[in-house]
């Protein structure tokens, strides 16, 4: 018997869904464009994939957007990459409105130039009030980062009295984290052949189920990203004996 599709079986489809999209550059080598055609190509494949969450009922989307690694590319990369950054916040908003998608921020992209920053500041506000399928954008986002803020604020707390050194948990941790307010990843994808998590969400997907495709991520569409939440479903029904 085949296991059964995520749109049928309303339990197994993960509430949150990770993703690393990779694969941009080399995408764009593979065709001899230019990298940033690879970028483009990338929102796109956002969008497609937004919708496919949207649709299959997932509640959360975390994708990693810009890493921290990311400022040590060649600089005018790096430029047209922060460029790109404005025009998806521009361009897409009407979309995800439309879908009732709403933007949420993580990693310090306040860092970031005026004009990139104060695009997505826009896209948040613009966005806050929709209901359905929350889109989290990692942007200048490290894992080492997050972790090393959390026990920062954690010893603060502990220093102030404010909290218990025996108080400090798995639980009390994570509320420090960027994503204290939604729960751990259920699934997590990476397109593009690669296998690592590259400093992403690392104490967050202690517990995930991992979902790897050869496919670069702006060729990952709504089939691909429909096969990954059936696999999570296959594995689900197996590890609780109802396969």
């Amino acid at each position: 018997m085949n296991a059964a599709s995520p749109a049928q079986t309303t339990s197994a489809v993960p509430r949150h869904v990770a993703i690393i999209m990779d694969g941009n550059r080399r995408w764009a080598r593979a065709k001899r464009l230019p990298a940033i055609e690879g970028h483009r190509r990338g929102i796109v494949a956002l969008r497609e994939v937004t919708r496919a969450a949207r649709d299959a009922g997932v509640e959360i989307l975390t994708v990693y957007g810009f890493s921290t690694e990311n400022w040590k590319r060649d600089k005018t990369e790096i430029s047209l990459l922060l460029d790109l950054c404005v025009y998806f916040a521009r361009s897409e908003l009407t979309e995800l409105c439309r879908n009732n998608v709403r933007v949420r921020i993580i990693g310090h992209y306040e860092a970031l130039p005026g004009a990139s920053r104060e695009a997505l500041d826009r896209l948040v506000a613009q966005t806050a009030d929709n209901t359905g399928l929350r889109l989290n954008l990692a942007v200048n986002y490290s894992a080492r980062s997050e972790l090393r803020d959390a026990i920062s604020a954690l010893a603060r707390d502990v220093a102030s009295g404010t909290l218990e050194p025996a108080d400090v948990n798995e639980q009390r941790i994570s509320s420090y984290l960027y994503t204290s307010d939604v729960p751990d990843p259920d699934l997590l994808i990476r397109p593009g052949g690669e296998a690592r998590l590259s400093n992403f969400l690392l104490f967050q997907v202690a517990e995930t189920e991992l979902y790897l495709s050869d496919v670069f991520w702006p060729d990952f569409g709504h089939a691909d990203f429909m096969r990954a939440l059936e696999d999570y479903a296959r594995r689900i029904a197996m590890r609780d004996g109802s396969a």
